[in-house]
């Protein structure tokens, strides 16, 4: 489940076993200290930056972002448990299909739709010049799988008290990018939920 209210801009239009993923030599010395565990069919919350986190595309842009969303959800299916929308980041929980554990395809196509609706103003380096990458997004996430229904209860909780965390807003009910008010309409959260104790999570994944 997951909501994203539109707004005017401008824009060109079970138990599952944990597997680290295996590089070559050469990919493992590149990447040192940098490996996802994926399960099949598991739930992971994710983080997603923008590459400069001064620019304010996502919730400018929010419309083209929901479009890339359902395009790639459409060809490879997943949920969307909650998500939550910022000018510069993004979190959200996914749960993908039994026998699929291929997020980071998601999240390259999703990024891709995206970036061919907006115009290029950003700055890009020059090793992303030599693989004819835009400079919108950071190449990396964050990624976590869920462990269990307290695992995920905390994540939720997160996704949707940071605007309030990043202040944006006073109220968590006042940022409208955000799965909250589907839990409020479904009665899963009150309309005045505050986030009370969400800063002893000590859950920090900007």
């Amino acid at each position: 489940m997951y909501y994203l209210v539109p707004i005017p801009v401008t824009c060109r239009m079970g138990r599952a076993i944990a597997k680290p993923i295996k590089y070559g030599p050469t990919t493992q010395n590149r990447m040192t200290d940098y490996r996802r565990y994926r399960i099949d069919g598991g739930t992971y919350f994710f983080t997603v930056n923008l590459a400069d986190r001064n620019r304010t595309l996502l919730t400018e842009c929010i419309d083209t972002l929901r479009e890339a969303f359902r395009v790639v959800k459409k060809a490879h299916l997943f949920k969307i448990d909650a998500m939550v929308i910022l000018p510069d980041h993004l979190h959200t929980i996914w749960t993908l299909p039994h026998g699929d554990d291929n997020f980071s395809q998601r999240w390259r196509q999703i990024k891709s739709a995206f970036s061919r609706e907006i115009a290029q103003e950003e700055q890009i380096s020059i090793s992303r010049l030599r693989k004819q990458e835009r400079g919108i997004w950071q190449r990396r996430f964050w990624e976590h799988a869920i462990r269990d229904e307290e695992d995920f209860r905390r994540h939720v909780d997160y996704i949707h008290f940071n605007p309030v965390k990043h202040g944006y807003v006073q109220k968590v009910v006042d940022w409208p990018h955000s799965s909250f008010h589907q839990y409020v309409r479904l009665a899963i959260l009150p309309v005045d939920w505050a986030g009370i104790g969400i800063c002893e999570f000590g859950l920090d994944m900007e």
